[in-house]
């Protein structure tokens, strides 16, 4: 072969190899840094993706950010704490501290002192306009001096205007109100369910301006008198945080009305331990302007001493019916003993208690259904008066028979 075709030939093999050297990718491997540094490619325009709203877009939560809020045990969203503010910004300013003193012996002490001033605190709420104030029996009873310290730290003498030792109710009244203190607005407490919001606000333990928040607990509860022989009826019962200096105080429901009236708890040291209990808005109704009238209450009264019929006392003891208030005892000279009710004639034990089986069982007043003696007490308590007559429906030896009664004047206790 020629020198002049072998160079021919490679010319053609060198252009083929050139040819195809042009079409080759070279591929290189990736490290880490590089993926880092390598810029991010510019998207097509034909495949631009939308920008997001911005009304779509959920922020992530700062940290410390709380949606709930955890009070005494208790989560409350903020919708909850917000009226809960609300509550107490437009209540607190009609509730009040009572500032008591009163002059008394004290045997504890090693030497004797004719008469040692003694100071009590409690709580109370305005009532109306013109500087009345409610709050409990209880906390101004035997009161020498009264003193009322409003939410804004103004305080005015006060005098007793009336009382009432059966509800544990009383009425203070101040000659004038501070500017921007105004009544607490009162609910209805047979409106109240077990499990609705219980509101709480006073000043315990002297800590003036308390809210404390619960729930209502039960209802119906009949709590006895610490200062006479007779119960009160239809009391409400929470959770609620009260301890003493909350008597008198007022308890709200969610709406920020008054609904009961703190009293009392049931507690084995004394202080709070998660039951309270506050006398019905309704009963205050009833009696607090009879109080600011004529400075005390006449309550009816039967003559009475019985118990509820329960389906195990009727079957222990055969008797006619198993619902109704069973007259234990008829007061001597009595509204009943003068009609001619009819009380227990054997005594037995019950459930580890004496009473007295054979009397009348009470099943109906003007037509109401009697079918515990609580619902005898709350009938006579909210619907009758003294003097008025009223009609009996009675189970007496398996017959029913009516008897008219002509209610009495409540005494101050039994023995009278």
């Amino acid at each position: 072969m020629s020198v002049k075709r072998i160079m021919l030939l490679l010319a053609v093999i060198l252009s083929l190899f050139l040819a195809t050297a042009c079409k080759l990718e070279l591929k290189l491997p990736q490290v880490p840094w590089a993926q880092e540094l390598a810029p991010t490619p510019k998207p097509e325009t034909a495949k631009a993706t939308p920008k997001a709203e911005t009304a779509k877009v959920t922020p992530t939560p700062t940290p410390g950010a709380r949606q709930e809020i955890t009070v005494t045990g208790t989560v409350l969203d903020e919708e909850e704490e917000a009226l809960l503010i609300g509550i107490y910004e437009r209540v607190n300013p009609a509730v009040v501290s009572i500032r008591v003193v009163k002059s008394g012996a004290l045997p504890q002490l090693p030497f004797t002192h004719p008469e040692i001033p003694q100071e009590g605190r409690g709580s109370g709420f305005v009532w109306d306009e013109k500087g009345h104030i409610v709050t409990n029996y209880h906390v101004v009873s035997d009161a020498e001096e009264l003193e009322v310290i409003f939410y804004n730290g103004d305080s005015a003498k006060a005098e007793v205007v009336g009382t009432d030792p059966h509800s544990d109710l009383a009425v203070i009244k101040v000659d004038e109100l501070p500017e921007g203190v105004h009544p607490a607005e009162l609910g209805d407490s047979s409106q109240v369910k077990v499990g609705q919001r219980a509101i709480a606000i006073g000043n315990p333990f002297g800590l003036a301006g308390t809210m404390t928040v619960g729930i209502i607990s039960a209802l119906g509860r009949r709590l006895p008198s610490a200062a006479t022989a007779f119960s009160i009826p239809e009391v409400i019962q929470t959770d609620a945080a009260i301890n003493p200096g909350n008597s008198g105080g007022p308890l709200l429901d969610s709406a920020g009305r008054v609904i009961g009236i703190n009293t009392a708890i049931e507690s084995p040291v004394g202080v709070n331990a998660g039951i309270g209990f506050a006398v019905p808005i309704n009963l205050a109704k009833k009696i607090v302007p009879v109080l600011i009238e004529k400075g005390s209450y006449d309550y009816p009264w039967l003559g009475i001493k019985g118990m509820s019929v329960t389906k195990a006392l009727a079957k222990e003891f055969d008797l006619p019916v198993d619902y109704g208030a069973l007259v234990d005892e008829v007061v001597r000279n009595g509204p009943a003993y003068k009609a001619g009710i009819r009380g227990g004639t054997k005594r037995v034990k019950f459930m580890g208690e004496e009473i007295n089986i054979g009397g009348d069982i009470i099943v109906g007043i003007d037509g109401h259904e009697i079918r515990n003696f609580d619902d005898l007490l709350t009938y006579l308590i909210y619907n009758t008066s003294v003097g008025q007559e009223v009609t009996l429906s009675v189970v007496r030896g398996g017959e029913r028979i009516k008897v008219k009664v002509v209610l009495g004047k409540r005494p101050a206790s039994l023995e009278e």
